[in-house]
Protein backbone atom coordinates (compact mmCIF):
# COMPACT_ATOMS: atom_id res chain seq x y z
CA UNK A 1 0.00 0.00 0.00
CA UNK A 2 1.33 3.47 -0.88
CA UNK A 3 2.15 6.04 1.79
CA UNK A 4 -0.71 8.29 0.57
CA UNK A 5 -3.15 5.42 0.79
CA UNK A 6 -1.99 4.64 4.32
CA UNK A 7 -2.52 8.24 5.37
CA UNK A 8 -5.97 8.37 3.77
CA UNK A 9 -6.95 5.19 5.59
CA UNK A 10 -5.56 6.55 8.87
CA UNK A 11 -7.48 9.76 8.30
CA UNK A 12 -10.74 7.88 7.88
CA UNK A 13 -10.11 5.83 11.01
CA UNK A 14 -9.23 8.92 13.03
CA UNK A 15 -12.29 10.85 11.94
CA UNK A 16 -14.45 7.91 12.99
CA UNK A 17 -12.66 7.71 16.34
CA UNK A 18 -13.39 11.39 16.91
CA UNK A 19 -17.13 11.00 16.40
CA UNK A 20 -17.25 12.24 12.81
CA UNK A 21 -18.81 9.06 11.42
CA UNK A 22 -22.53 9.97 11.25
CA UNK A 23 -25.04 12.76 11.78
CA UNK A 24 -26.27 10.96 14.89
CA UNK A 25 -22.75 10.97 16.32
CA UNK A 26 -22.30 14.71 15.83
CA UNK A 27 -25.78 15.67 16.94
CA UNK A 28 -25.36 14.92 20.62
CA UNK A 29 -22.60 14.60 23.25
CA UNK A 30 -21.07 11.19 23.92
CA UNK A 31 -20.96 11.63 27.71
CA UNK A 32 -22.15 13.83 30.52
CA UNK A 33 -20.79 17.34 30.21
CA UNK A 34 -19.59 16.94 26.63
CA UNK A 35 -18.69 18.43 24.27
CA UNK A 36 -16.02 20.34 26.26
CA UNK A 37 -13.88 23.16 24.90
CA UNK A 38 -10.53 24.14 26.41
CA UNK A 39 -8.63 27.30 25.49
CA UNK A 40 -5.01 26.24 24.91
CA UNK A 41 -2.08 28.21 23.51
CA UNK A 42 -4.22 30.15 21.06
CA UNK A 43 -6.30 27.12 20.04
CA UNK A 44 -9.82 26.12 21.00
CA UNK A 45 -9.68 22.38 21.76
CA UNK A 46 -13.10 20.74 21.52
CA UNK A 47 -13.66 17.18 22.73
CA UNK A 48 -16.94 15.48 21.89
CA UNK A 49 -16.36 12.74 24.45
CA UNK A 50 -13.66 11.65 26.92
CA UNK A 51 -10.58 10.56 24.89
CA UNK A 52 -9.90 6.82 24.82
CA UNK A 53 -6.80 6.65 22.60
CA UNK A 54 -4.57 9.56 23.59
CA UNK A 55 -0.98 9.76 22.36
CA UNK A 56 1.31 11.85 24.57
CA UNK A 57 4.43 13.04 22.76
CA UNK A 58 6.55 14.13 25.75
CA UNK A 59 7.39 12.58 29.11
CA UNK A 60 6.08 15.54 31.12
CA UNK A 61 2.51 15.39 29.88
CA UNK A 62 2.63 11.57 29.90
CA UNK A 63 3.40 11.56 33.63
CA UNK A 64 0.48 13.89 34.31
CA UNK A 65 -1.87 11.52 32.48
CA UNK A 66 -0.46 8.54 34.38
CA UNK A 67 -0.81 10.43 37.68
CA UNK A 68 -4.46 11.03 36.84
CA UNK A 69 -5.00 7.27 36.49
CA UNK A 70 -5.46 7.38 32.71
CA UNK A 71 -3.02 4.69 31.55
CA UNK A 72 -5.87 2.59 30.18
CA UNK A 73 -6.80 5.43 27.83
CA UNK A 74 -3.29 5.88 26.40
CA UNK A 75 -2.41 4.54 22.95
CA UNK A 76 1.22 5.65 23.04
CA UNK A 77 3.95 7.87 24.44
CA UNK A 78 7.30 9.23 23.22
CA UNK A 79 10.33 11.47 23.91
CA UNK A 80 11.80 10.45 27.27
CA UNK A 81 14.83 11.81 29.14
CA UNK A 82 14.45 9.75 32.35
CA UNK A 83 12.89 6.63 33.83
CA UNK A 84 9.22 7.03 34.63
CA UNK A 85 8.39 8.82 37.88
CA UNK A 86 8.52 6.70 41.03
CA UNK A 87 5.15 5.12 41.76
CA UNK A 88 4.09 5.14 38.10
CA UNK A 89 6.26 2.24 36.91
CA UNK A 90 3.42 -0.29 36.49
CA UNK A 91 1.09 2.18 34.80
CA UNK A 92 3.88 3.45 32.54
CA UNK A 93 4.85 -0.06 31.46
CA UNK A 94 1.33 -0.61 30.10
CA UNK A 95 1.61 2.29 27.62
CA UNK A 96 3.28 1.56 24.26
CA UNK A 97 6.53 3.52 23.70
CA UNK A 98 6.30 4.83 20.12
CA UNK A 99 9.83 6.24 20.23
CA UNK A 100 12.43 7.36 22.76
CA UNK A 101 12.59 10.68 20.89
CA UNK A 102 10.16 12.28 18.44
CA UNK A 103 8.20 9.62 16.51
CA UNK A 104 7.23 10.13 12.89
CA UNK A 105 3.82 11.55 12.04
CA UNK A 106 2.91 8.21 10.44
CA UNK A 107 3.91 6.30 13.60
CA UNK A 108 1.55 8.44 15.65
CA UNK A 109 -1.26 7.95 13.14
CA UNK A 110 -0.75 4.19 13.31
CA UNK A 111 -1.76 4.37 17.00
CA UNK A 112 -5.16 5.78 15.90
CA UNK A 113 -5.25 8.62 18.46
CA UNK A 114 -8.38 10.55 19.28
CA UNK A 115 -6.34 13.17 21.20
CA UNK A 116 -2.65 14.18 21.01
CA UNK A 117 -0.79 16.00 23.79
CA UNK A 118 2.72 17.45 24.07
CA UNK A 119 4.82 19.39 26.57
CA UNK A 120 6.44 21.70 24.03
CA UNK A 121 5.37 23.90 21.14
CA UNK A 122 8.40 22.57 19.25
CA UNK A 123 6.99 19.01 19.44
CA UNK A 124 3.65 20.00 17.93
CA UNK A 125 5.00 22.52 15.44
CA UNK A 126 7.27 22.96 12.44
CA UNK A 127 10.28 20.69 12.77
CA UNK A 128 8.54 18.53 15.36
CA UNK A 129 6.31 15.48 14.97
CA UNK A 130 3.72 17.48 13.04
CA UNK A 131 1.85 20.75 13.40
CA UNK A 132 -1.33 20.99 15.37
CA UNK A 133 -3.11 21.91 12.15
CA UNK A 134 -2.02 18.64 10.51
CA UNK A 135 -3.63 16.62 13.28
CA UNK A 136 -6.69 18.82 13.46
CA UNK A 137 -7.30 18.45 9.70
CA UNK A 138 -7.68 14.73 10.45
CA UNK A 139 -10.19 15.47 13.20
CA UNK A 140 -7.71 14.86 16.02
CA UNK A 141 -7.73 17.55 18.75
CA UNK A 142 -4.35 18.50 20.22
CA UNK A 143 -3.08 20.05 23.45
CA UNK A 144 0.25 21.68 24.42
CA UNK A 145 1.40 22.31 27.99
CA UNK A 146 0.50 25.91 28.87
CA UNK A 147 3.88 26.26 30.58
CA UNK A 148 5.43 26.43 27.10
CA UNK A 149 3.15 29.20 25.86
CA UNK A 150 2.64 31.09 29.12
CA UNK A 151 2.64 34.87 29.14
CA UNK A 152 6.13 36.09 28.38
CA UNK A 153 7.36 32.89 26.67
CA UNK A 154 8.88 33.53 23.24
CA UNK A 155 9.45 30.28 21.37
CA UNK A 156 10.73 32.07 18.26
CA UNK A 157 13.76 33.68 19.91
CA UNK A 158 16.05 30.74 19.12
CA UNK A 159 17.21 27.69 21.06
CA UNK A 160 14.70 26.66 23.70
CA UNK A 161 13.05 30.07 23.67
CA UNK A 162 13.12 32.81 26.27
CA UNK A 163 10.85 34.12 29.00
CA UNK A 164 10.09 37.73 29.80
CA UNK A 165 8.16 36.67 32.90
CA UNK A 166 9.05 33.98 35.45
CA UNK A 167 7.26 30.65 35.13
CA UNK A 168 5.21 29.66 38.17
CA UNK A 169 3.85 26.29 39.21
CA UNK A 170 0.39 27.66 38.45
CA UNK A 171 1.09 26.82 34.79
CA UNK A 172 1.74 23.18 35.75
CA UNK A 173 -1.37 23.11 37.92
CA UNK A 174 -3.30 24.59 34.99
CA UNK A 175 -2.16 21.75 32.73
CA UNK A 176 -3.30 19.17 35.28
CA UNK A 177 -6.67 20.90 35.55
CA UNK A 178 -7.06 21.09 31.74
CA UNK A 179 -6.21 17.43 31.15
CA UNK A 180 -8.42 16.26 34.00
CA UNK A 181 -11.28 18.26 32.49
CA UNK A 182 -10.58 16.88 29.00
CA UNK A 183 -10.95 13.32 30.29
CA UNK A 184 -13.87 14.04 32.63
CA UNK A 185 -11.89 13.33 35.81
CA UNK A 186 -11.97 16.84 37.25
CA UNK A 187 -11.93 15.71 40.88
CA UNK A 188 -8.79 13.66 40.34
CA UNK A 189 -7.10 16.76 38.96
CA UNK A 190 -7.95 18.88 41.99
CA UNK A 191 -6.76 16.11 44.33
CA UNK A 192 -3.43 15.85 42.48
CA UNK A 193 -2.93 19.63 42.59
CA UNK A 194 -3.67 19.68 46.33
CA UNK A 195 -1.08 16.93 46.95
CA UNK A 196 1.58 18.75 44.94
CA UNK A 197 0.96 22.05 46.76
CA UNK A 198 1.25 20.31 50.11
CA UNK A 199 4.54 18.72 49.07
CA UNK A 200 5.94 22.15 48.17
CA UNK A 201 4.76 23.55 51.50
CA UNK A 202 6.39 20.76 53.48
CA UNK A 203 9.64 20.86 51.50
CA UNK A 204 10.19 24.60 51.97
CA UNK A 205 8.82 25.07 55.48
CA UNK A 206 11.35 26.93 57.60
CA UNK A 207 13.94 27.00 54.82
CA UNK A 208 16.00 30.18 54.40
CA UNK A 209 18.53 29.88 51.56
CA UNK A 210 18.90 33.60 50.99
CA UNK A 211 22.46 34.39 49.99
CA UNK A 212 22.98 30.92 48.46
CA UNK A 213 23.74 30.86 44.73
CA UNK A 214 22.75 27.96 42.47
CA UNK A 215 23.62 26.91 38.93
CA UNK A 216 21.64 24.39 36.88
CA UNK A 217 23.41 22.31 34.21
CA UNK A 218 21.15 20.26 31.94
CA UNK A 219 23.55 18.77 29.37
CA UNK A 220 26.55 19.19 27.03
CA UNK A 221 30.09 19.63 28.32
CA UNK A 222 31.61 21.57 25.40
CA UNK A 223 28.95 24.27 25.32
CA UNK A 224 26.79 23.62 28.39
CA UNK A 225 23.07 24.28 28.57
CA UNK A 226 22.61 26.21 31.82
CA UNK A 227 19.31 27.50 33.20
CA UNK A 228 18.34 31.11 32.74
CA UNK A 229 16.20 33.05 35.15
CA UNK A 230 12.70 32.11 34.43
CA UNK A 231 11.95 28.49 33.57
CA UNK A 232 11.41 25.50 35.86
CA UNK A 233 14.79 25.96 37.62
CA UNK A 234 13.73 29.52 38.38
CA UNK A 235 10.58 28.20 40.04
CA UNK A 236 12.69 25.81 42.13
CA UNK A 237 15.13 28.58 43.08
CA UNK A 238 12.38 30.96 44.16
CA UNK A 239 10.65 28.23 46.16
CA UNK A 240 13.78 27.60 48.26
CA UNK A 241 14.65 31.30 48.51
CA UNK A 242 18.03 31.06 46.79
CA UNK A 243 19.55 32.87 43.78
CA UNK A 244 20.36 31.57 40.29
CA UNK A 245 23.81 32.80 39.21
CA UNK A 246 22.37 33.33 35.71
CA UNK A 247 19.22 35.12 36.82
CA UNK A 248 20.20 37.95 34.45
CA UNK A 249 19.67 35.63 31.46
CA UNK A 250 16.13 35.27 30.09
CA UNK A 251 16.88 32.48 27.61
CA UNK A 252 15.36 29.21 28.81
CA UNK A 253 18.57 27.17 28.42
CA UNK A 254 21.39 29.42 27.17
CA UNK A 255 24.73 27.89 26.22
CA UNK A 256 27.35 29.62 28.39
CA UNK A 257 31.11 29.09 28.43
CA UNK A 258 32.91 27.67 31.44
CA UNK A 259 35.01 30.80 31.97
CA UNK A 260 31.81 32.73 32.66
CA UNK A 261 30.71 30.00 35.07
CA UNK A 262 34.03 30.34 36.90
CA UNK A 263 33.44 34.09 37.25
CA UNK A 264 30.00 33.47 38.81
CA UNK A 265 31.32 30.67 41.11
CA UNK A 266 28.05 29.12 42.36
CA UNK A 267 27.73 27.76 45.89
CA UNK A 268 25.76 24.73 44.66
CA UNK A 269 25.50 23.07 41.23
CA UNK A 270 22.28 21.28 40.27
CA UNK A 271 22.97 18.56 37.70
CA UNK A 272 20.59 16.94 35.24
CA UNK A 273 20.95 13.16 35.61
CA UNK A 274 19.65 12.05 32.21
CA UNK A 275 19.38 8.57 30.71
CA UNK A 276 19.06 9.70 27.09
CA UNK A 277 22.16 9.77 24.82
CA UNK A 278 21.78 12.91 22.71
CA UNK A 279 24.42 15.25 24.18
CA UNK A 280 27.79 14.92 25.88
CA UNK A 281 27.78 14.54 29.68
CA UNK A 282 24.17 13.40 29.97
CA UNK A 283 24.48 11.57 33.30
CA UNK A 284 25.28 13.32 36.56
CA UNK A 285 28.34 11.07 36.99
CA UNK A 286 29.74 12.27 33.66
CA UNK A 287 29.08 15.88 34.62
CA UNK A 288 30.86 15.51 37.96
CA UNK A 289 33.89 13.89 36.29
CA UNK A 290 34.08 16.83 33.89
CA UNK A 291 33.71 19.46 36.62
CA UNK A 292 36.40 17.87 38.77
CA UNK A 293 38.96 17.57 35.95
CA UNK A 294 38.36 20.61 33.75
CA UNK A 295 40.83 23.43 34.56
CA UNK A 296 38.11 26.08 34.31
CA UNK A 297 35.77 24.34 36.79
CA UNK A 298 37.79 22.18 39.20
CA UNK A 299 38.38 25.10 41.59
CA UNK A 300 34.75 26.23 41.76
CA UNK A 301 33.42 26.48 45.32
CA UNK A 302 30.66 23.95 44.62
CA UNK A 303 33.11 21.50 43.05
CA UNK A 304 35.72 21.70 45.82
CA UNK A 305 33.03 21.27 48.48
CA UNK A 306 31.20 18.62 46.41
CA UNK A 307 27.93 20.50 46.62
CA UNK A 308 26.12 18.69 43.83
CA UNK A 309 22.36 18.09 43.60
CA UNK A 310 21.19 15.43 41.15
CA UNK A 311 17.83 15.96 39.45
CA UNK A 312 15.98 14.16 36.68
CA UNK A 313 15.70 16.03 33.42
CA UNK A 314 11.95 16.22 33.92
CA UNK A 315 12.41 18.04 37.24
CA UNK A 316 14.32 20.70 35.30
CA UNK A 317 11.50 21.05 32.76
CA UNK A 318 8.10 22.52 33.67
CA UNK A 319 6.26 19.42 34.87
CA UNK A 320 4.89 17.75 37.97
CA UNK A 321 8.50 16.61 38.52
CA UNK A 322 9.44 20.25 39.21
CA UNK A 323 7.87 19.70 42.64
CA UNK A 324 10.25 16.77 43.05
CA UNK A 325 13.04 19.20 42.14
CA UNK A 326 11.99 21.60 44.89
CA UNK A 327 12.00 18.75 47.41
CA UNK A 328 15.43 17.51 46.38
CA UNK A 329 17.10 20.93 46.23
CA UNK A 330 15.60 21.90 49.60
CA UNK A 331 16.79 18.63 51.18
CA UNK A 332 20.29 19.09 49.73
CA UNK A 333 20.58 22.68 50.97
CA UNK A 334 19.72 21.49 54.47
CA UNK A 335 22.30 18.71 54.14
CA UNK A 336 24.95 21.24 53.05
CA UNK A 337 24.09 23.46 56.03
CA UNK A 338 22.82 26.19 53.68
CA UNK A 339 19.32 26.38 55.10
CA UNK A 340 19.58 29.51 57.22
CA UNK A 341 21.94 28.17 59.84
CA UNK A 342 25.50 29.47 60.13
CA UNK A 343 27.21 28.91 56.79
Amino acid sequence: MSRSAVLLLASALLLTACGGGSAADTAKPHGAGYPRTIANCGHQVTLKSPPRHVVSLNQGTTEILLSLGLADRMAGTATWTDPVMKGLEKAGASVPRLADDNPSFEKVLDAEPDFVTASFVSTLGKGGVATREQFEKLGVPTYVSPSDCAAGKDNDSGGDGSRGEPLTLDAVYGEIRDLARAFGVDARGEQLIARLKERVRQATHGLDASGVSLMYWFANSQSPYLAGCCGAPGAITRAVGARNVFSDTHDEWPQINWETVADRDPDVIVLGDLTRKQQTAETAAAKIRFLETNPATRNLTAVKKKRFVLLSGQAMNPSIRTVEGIEQVAEALRGFGLDGRAK
